[in-house]
């Protein structure tokens, strides 16, 4: 490895899409399955299911926007969203508090927010919330680095293409030494 002493820092945009993918998205579809299956072949109540189905469908981009990126109008629909179904209102307000985890500048203060996180989730009883907690948990670590690195997405992608413009420039390198110091060459900084 050629940097041993280096931290890992997770970052803020890939952990909240990952959790859109593997908890706001699965619990938008179970939730709304319930509803189908609830229905059942036939009924009187069958027009006011689908209508209780129509608010959940079409709303996996609302339920990802940033609050203060929502228009009015979608406001009003996430809202009534929000208050039709619990479980999807619990994995939006913890959608919201896990990206409050990268604002913090003290990892003991960020460590303690993440427990009081981790235990509203396993409360929640929602599976894909547990489930995802469970798989975040061993990465804690390396997002409370963020707290001593405050790292962004734009930051490290733009050294990453200048990484792979200055590799593709010199059509590869034989070497992985010479390349490592080439890298480093182009990123002054700490030794």
């Amino acid at each position: 490895m050629q940097c041993p002493q280096a931290a890992l820092v997770y970052d803020l945009f890939h952990v909240v899409a990952k959790y859109a993918r593997e908890v706001i998205d699965c619990v938008r579809v179970d939730e709304t399955n319930k509803i189908t299956q609830a229905a059942g072949p036939a009924g009187s109540h069958r027009k006011a299911l689908r209508s209780a189905r129509r608010v959940i469908k079409g709303t996996r981009w609302l339920l990802l926007k940033n609050r203060e990126h929502i228009s009015i109008e979608e406001r009003v629909r996430l809202d009534e969203l929000l208050e039709a179904n619990q479980a999807l209102f619990i994995v939006y307000v913890l959608k919201d508090d896990l990206k409050r985890l990268w604002q913090y500048r003290y990892r003991k203060a960020a460590l303690r927010f993440w427990e009081g996180w981790y235990e509203r989730a396993m409360a929640s009883g929602i599976a894909a919330l547990i489930r995802f907690a469970n798989h975040l948990a061993p990465y804690i670590s390396g997002i409370l680095n963020h707290c001593r690195y405050p790292l962004h997405t734009g930051l490290v992608e733009g050294i990453n293409n200048k990484i792979k413009v200055m590799k593709r420039m010199a059509y590869g390198y034989r070497d992985d030494a010479y390349f490592f110091l080439k890298i480093r060459a182009a990123f002054p900084g700490n030794p």
